[in-house]
């Protein structure tokens, strides 16, 4: 198979949810090697998390990250669990998807309260800073 071809088919935008939640289902999976668990957990973090390397309001290139990293680092994911194992909870993800993804929203709305809420609390606490130094 053509490196093209390979890529072409990871990077469909139209499956990543249904394979993000394939992953999430070999992460918890106990048959999962565990150099295999740590970087799928890692993909789901930069995936479902709001921060980023590269800031998505930096013309192309904020968007040139999520697009090449979560695809690559799924695929590498992929690479490295057995190959069976994978193919179960790809079709596992496929049957369960409509109902695993609305639970998904939830926890992305969690993980975005938190960051807000960390982000909000440096905030205080800079601004007391200022007006005690001012």
């Amino acid at each position: 198979m053509r490196l093209s071809t390979t890529w072409a088919r990871w990077f469909n935008l139209g499956q990543l949810r249904v394979q993000l939640l394939a992953l999430w289902l070999l992460f918890r999976h106990p048959a999962t090697p565990r150099p295999v668990k740590w970087l799928a957990m890692a993909v789901l973090a930069y995936a479902l998390s709001p921060i980023d390397l590269i800031p998505d309001f930096i013309p192309v290139l904020g968007q040139l990250d999520d697009l090449l990293l979560v695809p690559l680092g799924l695929w590498l994911a992929v690479r490295l669990a057995p190959p069976a194992l994978w193919q179960a909870c790809l079709a596992q993800a496929r049957a369960e998807g409509p109902r695993k993804l609305a639970k998904w929203a939830g926890g992305a709305v969690l993980v975005v309260a938190i960051w807000a809420l960390c982000a909000a609390a440096m905030a205080w606490w800079l601004w007391g800073w200022v007006q005690r130094g001012a």
